[in-house]
């Protein structure tokens, strides 16, 4: 299945109907491998992700020194001595956001040299604000592009016990700070700075595993956290259900008047990105504007599903998309422009869909390129389900969070074309 260049999908012209389960959630898997490797004694991790990324994460642990065993699909058993090690060589992390990024700031607590780096779209991914405010703790950092490769000189200690960084610019940075933070030598406050604060709820996520692991966190302000250096010990974890993932299957659904069980109901993920839900639901009568700042994965989903609505949706607070695997807002506007001139349009960094029901039942035929980027080829396959024609160029880029995605659509009754 791996390897094909373009796949074409064929309008199923029927409601899609069935159960179809999503794979374990990315954001969650990585959190609770990177915990789980930090912590002492062993860990299983049930109901995970086995994709592009978490394998990233899984081999980089494994070449600092924990011992992670696969017994089936979805389970991750992690032993750790409580203590990484200075991995042999650079450690590869592919264009693994999460992986890199929490890595990065989890190198701090080896005893020695590590380099993060990655892919050629990694290494055009920023990760300047997060070498900075690693240095402000005085650990040893650098990054001389502002994006991977990363060299980090780790000793365990910080020579600091507050740390300040842009909260507008990624929560992984957040993210990566807060967990790392209680492997150190003292307690550390991390605090957001700047008016935006980004996706807050990956910052909620991050707390209840940290938690999960032992560590002690508490929420002094809106803005910060005090986190106890505790260190981690092994937990036996659930991992819910990706609602990124889930939100295809969510337009799916409501694109081709089906039903699909997805085994988990909307309101039970923790995920920020399953409030796209409320406004799926809401199609073809989309609100005319949807701050995407709170949801940022699920807006390629909603922008294809707009294509369609009743009325234009411009979608604002999305400027972190223009780094994401790639320029996310640039992908959408293109894509769907090929499918009809200036259905998609960009105003600085806002995203508006023109919106034409009508679209419905044409050919058009339009390859899409996915830019290698998981989100994009699977949030067009939804265009897709509707308009005959449709293209998606790289479609096994899914493999990144989402391996048997076409397999997933194909038992609900979508065919293609290779």
């Amino acid at each position: 299945m791996m390897g094909r260049a373009k796949l074409t999908i064929i309008p199923p012209g029927k409601p899609l109907t069935g159960r179809a389960m999503p794979p374990g959630s990315k954001s969650i898997t990585n959190r609770a491998l990177l915990l789980a490797g930090l912590a002492k004694g062993t860990s299983r991790l049930t109901g995970a992700l086995k994709s592009d990324d978490t394998r990233y994460m899984a081999e980089a642990l494994r070449a600092m020194g924990v011992t992670i065993d696969e017994p089936d699909a979805t389970t991750f058993i992690v032993t750790g001595s409580g203590k990484l090690t200075a991995p042999s060589e650079p450690l590869f992390l592919g264009n693994a956001g999460t992986a890199t990024r929490f890595l990065t700031a989890a190198a701090a607590l080896v005893d020695g040299k590590v380099v993060v780096d990655g892919d050629a779209h990694m290494r055009k991914r920023p990760i300047g604000p997060l070498v900075d405010a690693l240095r402000s703790l005085g650990i040893d950092a650098s990054a001389e592009t502002g994006c991977p490769p990363v060299t980090i000189n780790g000793t365990g200690r910080f020579e600091a016990s507050r740390v300040q960084i842009d909260g507008g610019l990624s929560s992984q940075y957040v993210s990566a700070l807060l967990m790392m933070a209680a492997g150190g030598d003292r307690p550390v406050d991390v605090e957001l700075l700047g008016e935006h604060i980004g996706a807050l709820g990956y910052i909620d996520l991050t707390v209840a595993a940290m938690r999960a692991f032992g560590a002690k966190v508490e929420r002094v302000s809106p803005v910060a956290w005090r986190v106890e250096a505790t260190g981690y010990q092994a937990a036996d974890f659930l991992i819910e259900p990706d609602a990124s993932a889930a939100t295809y299957l969510w337009a799916a659904e409501v694109l081709s008047g089906g039903k699909i069980d997805l085994g988990t109901p909307a309101t039970e993920f923790s995920q920020p990105d399953a409030r796209a839900y409320d406004f799926i639901s809401k199609f073809p009568h989309l609100p005319a504007v949807i701050d995407g700042s709170q949801m940022q994965d699920a807006i390629p989903t909603l922008a294809v599903l707009a294509a369609f609505n009743e009325t234009p949706v411009r979608f604002v607070g999305i400027e972190n998309l223009r780094v994401k695997e790639c320029d996310r807002i640039r992908a959408l506007s293109s894509g769907l422009s090929r499918i009809v001139p200036n259905l998609g349009t960009e105003e600085g960094d806002d995203l508006i869909v023109a919106s034409d029901p009508s679209l419905a039942g044409k050919v058009l035929p339009a390859e899409i390129d996915s830019f290698a980027d998981h989100r994009i080829a699977m949030s067009f396959a939804l265009a897709g389900l509707k308009i005959g024609g449709i293209t998606i160029l790289d479609p096994d880029c899914v493999a990144k969070t989402f391996p048997a995605y076409w397999d997933v659509l194909a038992s609900l009754g979508v065919a293609y074309e290779d």
